[in-house]
């Protein structure tokens, strides 16, 4: 594996220099050929993503808040035909991959890499073209599959999900280092600058869980970690400096400060960081999602549909559910199991277990449509989330396990347990992938420019020159609320 291996790279350093070194040292040729094409797959769900969330209303809004503070620049607005500086398009650019709870997650260590690597790097790539200096597809795919390795090997560090159930945003806090270090290798930094860029997007790390509650900041907060992240290579490329050793170092070093209040013991492994490099291939873990909700709400989703399937007569007559109880693990329950109140938020509805079950039962999916302004305060679905109450099992040491009983008039009741939802056992497939891209996109561009972003995308290591992508990225595209 040559430089493919953390063997290789400097053991009597720490962890951070470690990574920082194969990150400096990875080839695409280091890299198998199957991480290599589902990593083409993740990549189109991120754009696809973007396409759906461009032109939703909280997106349209910060786009037109953000162009009042900012002139043009050479980097792309995608879906708006408008050009900024590299670090508001990465924030705008990472808000519309995030804004309908659609995008990827990684089910160890929670992050939605899409949201934070594609921004930064194809902003990085239009402001060096801008400079005169090209980027190849081939680059492109290697500093994305680096920046999916390095942002939940943060996160393992700190127990993943324990994280979320501290109120941390678990990934913005991850992924500031992952933006940093798919943004150096773009710009083919030294391993010694990518410890600086990474230091310098580490000390700006952060991310507060409430606003999952009702705020339209959940939508861009995986935004902050691609714009500092961006903003960390680009200082480094600069020479400007970071902190060294940010990782492990003791005093106001990133574990430590992010440990605090852990009653994990020890409260942080830093070893994570660097185990199994070039062996142990974190995108394995990064999951796509079937449904337009946050991820601790699926197996509530699948519960509902599954016992929507075995007892179709009597989940019919609704008016009969007296009680709907849902048991679920700590981080899931924390995340989403607080009882919603009424009027509610889009994004406080996509957050909620007891919503988007509710979605289920009434409308049988939960997809985009399901949270259109009009559908968030209808009386039939909030009857349901009145009827429902979440709770915490501590025999659900499975993150994503879930417990759905029903309870009906006449006493009896029906139940489901399920150990993990679709996407994360089984996973979506590549084909699959493709089919919610086709689905989610159609209508929002035209077929031509899906069948084109698609091409592009699964020859990404064909593309001579990146900006052959961004382009089909650029022109309008249409709201699926309109």
């Amino acid at each position: 594996m040559g430089s493919a291996t953390a063997s290789t790279t400097g053991a009597n350093h720490g962890v951070t220099n470690q990574l920082c070194s194969w990150v400096h040292g990875l080839t695409l040729a280091d890299i198998p050929q199957d991480i290599q094409t589902r990593a083409k797959y993740l990549i189109l769900d991120g754009l696809g993503c973007a396409i759906v969330g461009a032109h939703l209303p909280w997106t349209e809004n910060a786009t037109n808040t953000v162009l009042t503070m900012e002139s043009p620049g050479h980097c792309p607005i995608w879906g708006y035909n408008k050009k900024v500086g590299p670090l508001p398009a990465a924030l705008l650019n990472s808000t519309q991959i995030q804004s309908f709870e659609l995008d990827d997650w990684h089910s160890l260590a929670p992050l939605h890499s899409n949201a934070i690597i594609l921004p930064a790097l194809l902003a990085a790539a239009s402001q060096a073209r801008a400079g005169g200096k090209s980027t190849t597809g081939a680059s492109f795919l290697l500093s994305t599959i680096i920046g999916y390795e390095t942002g939940p090997r943060v996160g393992l560090c700190l127990y993943g999900s324990d994280m979320l159930s501290r109120g941390w945003h678990s990934g913005v806090v991850f992924g500031h280092a992952a933006a940093a270090t798919s943004v150096g290798k773009l710009l083919e930094l030294s391993s010694d600058s990518l410890e600086d860029a990474v230091g310098i997007a580490c000390t700006q790390a952060c991310g507060l869980m409430s606003a999952q509650f009702s705020s339209d900041a959940k939508r861009m907060q995986h935004g902050f970690a691609s714009r500092n992240g961006l903003f960390g290579a680009l200082m480094a490329a600069g020479g400007y400096s970071g902190i060294k050793r940010v990782f492990e170092e003791p005093y106001g070093g990133f574990l430590t400060m992010f440990s605090q209040g852990s009653e994990q013991d020890p409260p942080y492994l830093e070893q994570e960081l660097v185990k199994g490099l070039g062996e142990i291939w974190q995108l394995e873990s990064i999951r796509v999602k079937p449904y337009a909700s946050m991820a601790a709400t699926h197996c509530s989703i699948d519960t509902v549909a599954a016992l929507q399937k075995e007892y179709p007569d009597k989940l019919r007559d609704r008016a009969t559910i007296t009680k709907i109880v849902f048991e679920m693990s700590e981080p899931a329950y924390k995340h989403g199991g607080w009882k919603p109140q009424r009027p509610l938020t889009a994004t406080g509805a996509q957050m909620s277990c007891a919503y988007v079950a509710a979605v289920q039962m009434v409308d049988g999916q939960v997809l985009p449509q399901q949270f259109r302004a009009d559908q968030l305060d209808r009386d039939v679905i909030w009857e349901l989330v009145e009827k429902t109450e979440c709770v915490q099992n501590d025999m659900f040491t499975e993150i994503f396990s879930q417990r759905a009983t029903i309870v009906f008039r006449d006493g009896s009741e029906i139940s489901k347990t399920l150990k993990a939802p679709k996407g994360v056992d089984p996973t979506l497939s590549n084909e699959e992938i493709v089919d919610k891209y086709r689905s989610l996109t159609k209508g929002l561009i035209s077929d031509g420019r899906q069948k084109a972003i698609e091409d592009a995308v699964l020859g990404l290591e064909k593309l001579q020159d990146i900006s052959q992508l961004e382009a089909l990225l650029v022109d309008l595209t249409l709201s699926p609320f309109r």
